[in-house]
């Protein structure tokens, strides 16, 4: 990182807590810290490096203004918020951890942070992206979809991780890749119902994409909104909309390209029995946690947070409604993420993250969106005072949950 100059009374100095500061911040936010953590961790290491901090931060931006003594300094860098990387989340909370019982220096600290940061993802791009497969045909069986869907599903699931993969090699502009894989997804899905295998080719383009539909982005903005970050709430919510407006474009556009060659899906006999559903239930969340980047150690509580999470949704969805289902199965998994945080004394987010996104409304935003470009405004709209309520009933069981047993850690 580079070194920050301050010229104090014509002498050009350098401030070691200043510079670790920005660098913490900077590494936790690109990682997939939400921007209310942050500010509270921040608060609390600037506090054990004897300074005081104020810290503000949106997706796009981050501002300190650090006080020592009588001086004040604030200092702007322009940032980019990233996916979670659980992996490296954990390895950066250890790091403040030791640091702050003085077992590592600020210099060791600063070093450490920079390799965690430049180290590998625990998973090769093989796994990585056989897990974002899996996930897809892991939720075309939540979806109600066949042998054949969710077989395709895998398959366009696995093609859109190599297509980011590749937009990410080829550094291009952020947002062409959601209209890409919206328009390739929705195009082969067509192609293969035509002239493969008859089957419901809107439902294997929303499964494939689920990776990339930002509705756990939507449930952390409206977190951040209902604890009063508007700043980073409205930035966040913002840019989860434009994502998700962009994937529509891009399956739209391949809707009225090939739209002649749709077959109107029919019943086969490729149907899967009802057990498929709990097996899928089982195995998204382990998916999501490899995307995640979450270790192996990590699985177990993932996997019982979040299979908890999603039973409790449906059972009481099933006997009071989605909203009901939606808080209930937020609530158990918030509670389970903080018991994990207060046993283990490790951040919440480990299985807090992957636990959500199952649950999140991201469909709903989806299939309002494509309701919209077919004309069919009262569905649209339906779709999106559900997504709407259902997002906002999940935050309430986040904040519920950490209500009722707050987290030991911050993260």
């Amino acid at each position: 990182m580079s070194e920050i100059r301050i010229t104090d009374e014509g002498q050009e100095q350098t401030d070691e807590r200043s510079q670790f500061l920005i660098k913490a911040g900077v590494y936790l936010h690109r990682y997939g810290t939400p921007s209310h953590r942050i500010e509270r961790v921040m608060s609390q290491v600037a506090s054990a490096l004897g300074m005081e901090g104020v810290f503000l931060y949106t997706p796009t931006a981050l501002i300190l203004s650090l006080r020592r003594g009588g001086m004040e300094q604030t200092y702007l860098r322009r940032v980019d918020s990233g996916a979670l990387d659980v992996d490296k989340l954990i390895r950066f909370d250890e790091t403040l951890e030791q640091l702050e019982a003085k077992q590592l220096t600020l210099r060791e600290a600063g070093i450490l942070f920079d390799e965690i940061a430049n180290s590998a993802s625990p998973f090769g791009a093989a796994v990585t992206c056989g897990a974002c497969g899996l996930s897809c045909g892991a939720v075309a069986i939540m979806f109600g979809g066949g042998l054949m869907e969710v077989l395709v599903a895998c398959l366009l699931g696995l093609s859109v991780r190599l297509l980011d993969l590749v937009h990410a090699a080829l550094k291009m502009e952020r947002g062409f890749l959601e209209l890409v894989v919206g328009f390739f997804a929705s195009v082969t899905a067509i192609l293969i119902s035509r002239f493969a295998v008859p089957m419901d080719d809107r439902l294997v383009t929303l499964a494939s994409l689920i990776i990339l539909i930002p509705g756990l982005g939507i449930t952390v903005a409206l977190t951040e909104l209902a604890v009063g970050h508007l700043s980073a709430g409205v930035a966040r919510l913002a840019g989860s909309c434009v994502s998700l407006l962009m994937l529509t474009i891009g399956v739209a556009l391949g809707w009225r390209l090939a739209g002649m060659l749709r077959v109107i899906p029919e019943v086969g006999p490729w149907q899967l029995p009802d057990w498929c559903y709990w097996l899928a239930v089982a195995v998204a969340p382990l998916t999501f946690a490899i995307v995640f980047g979450a270790r192996c150690q990590q699985w177990p509580t993932i996997f019982a947070v979040a299979t908890t999470g999603v039973i409790i949704s449906r059972v009481a969805g099933s006997q009071w409604g989605a909203e009901v289902g939606a808080f209930a199965g937020a609530l158990a998994v918030g509670i389970g993420s903080n018991l994990y945080g207060r046993l283990r004394d490790r951040p919440a987010l480990v299985p807090l993250m992957p636990g959500m996104i199952i649950l999140v409304p991201g469909s709903l935003g989806y299939r309002s969106l494509t309701a919209f470009v077919n004309h069919e405004t009262m569905i649209g709209i339906d779709f999106a005072v559900s997504m709407l309520i259902v997002g906002i009933a999940l935050v309430g069981g986040i904040l519920t949950a950490n209500a009722v047993l707050p987290p030991k850690r911050i993260l």
